[in-house]
């Protein structure tokens, strides 16, 4: 990303760009400043545009050996074509071959960093790829943000608004959106302000299931669940999210009794460091034979579906009945 920037603010462009990652609000950022760098606005003549699987390979490079008309260059385009796992070697040979007067940007979201395409555009250009973000580094960009609009919110606050949007870019530049709204005629934004507007993520809502199986309340348990089936999230996400949920409980409850302080606790289970305390008061609600079954049975739920013993709806109602009654 740094040398991405360097290149954009010294306008200094090479000819081949790769932008990927898990973090694809970060990767249509770069990919747009990249386009406002390349391809004047209107200029279909010489800014060209492909998306999906279906691209041949054939016609890029037809494309980049055409001169450009009455510009200096030609950009193309090129968005989510799978190259880079399947990494067409003609392609990957003309990579060597653009002319000065063409630039390419593709977009990915998975590579394979062992293909011949990738490693000629790491080469000969530049890959740059995108992460998730550390909550540290989401923190200063919303402060950023928030500053940017004269306002500010305590560290309460915006911990909360993370626990409940998750770590995806686009969904808290959504979110942060819909709360500068509603504090329009306010420079701080508080907890309150948080829970009234902010819609909570999949992941929150999961949490909020698991602490339902928790205290038995399983009217509560299946509300959820039906929650997320309207909201057309599938029951084998749903099963996987609460498996993830269960397996990081057990790995929290354990490092805990190994006497490890919320930092490396953190660390080692792959949680932001200000949930740890809600992650452990969670865990401390389930044995940890509990939670280990929980996990045995949710695996064995997923191999069910798998072999059609039962529906994939049912097969996740029937875990969530059974953790939730009394008495289990």
């Amino acid at each position: 990303m740094k040398t991405l920037m360097e290149d954009l603010r010294a306008r200094r462009l090479r000819h081949v760009y790769l932008l990927y990652g898990d973090e694809a609000y970060l990767v249509r950022q770069y990919k747009n400043k990249l386009k406002e760098a390349l391809a004047a606005d209107g200029d279909s003549m010489n800014a060209a545009f492909f998306d999906g699987k279906d691209i041949d390979p054939r016609q890029l490079i037809d494309l980049a050996e055409t001169m450009p008309f009455f510009a200096e260059h030609r950009s193309i385009f090129v968005d989510g074509s799978g190259f880079f796992k399947k990494s067409p070697e003609d392609l990957a040979a003309y990579m060597a071959e653009i002319p000065e007067t063409t630039y390419f940007v593709f977009s990915e979201t998975e590579v394979d960093r062992r293909s011949r395409l990738y490693k000629q555009v790491k080469k000969l250009g530049h890959a740059a790829e995108f992460k998730r973000q550390t909550d540290s580094s989401l923190m200063k960009w919303i402060g950023r943000k928030l500053e940017q609009e004269g306002k500010k919110a305590a560290r309460p606050a915006m911990e909360l608004f993370l626990a409940k949007t998750g770590s995806d870019m686009e969904t808290i530049d959504r979110e942060l959106e819909k709360l500068l709204c509603y504090t329009m005629d306010r420079d701080a934004i508080t907890e309150q302000d948080v829970e009234a507007v902010c819609v909570e993520s999949v992941s929150g809502r999961i949490f909020e299931m698991v602490d339902a199986i928790a205290g038995r309340n399983q009217q509560r348990a299946l509300e959820l669940y039906y929650d997320l089936l309207t909201l057309k999230e599938p029951p084998m996400r749903i099963l996987f999210l609460m498996m993830r949920q269960f397996q990081t409980l057990m790995h929290l409850k354990e490092l805990a009794a190994q006497g490890f302080d919320r930092k490396s606790m953190a660390s080692k289970a792959g949680v932001p460091e200000f949930a740890v305390r809600k992650y452990i008061g969670q865990s401390q609600k389930f044995g940890i034979g509990q939670l280990r079954q929980a996990v045995r049975d949710g695996v064995q739920a997923d191999e069910d579906v798998k072999t059609g013993k039962v529906s994939d709806q049912l097969a996740v109602e029937l875990f969530l009945i059974t953790y939730s009654r009394d008495g289990e």
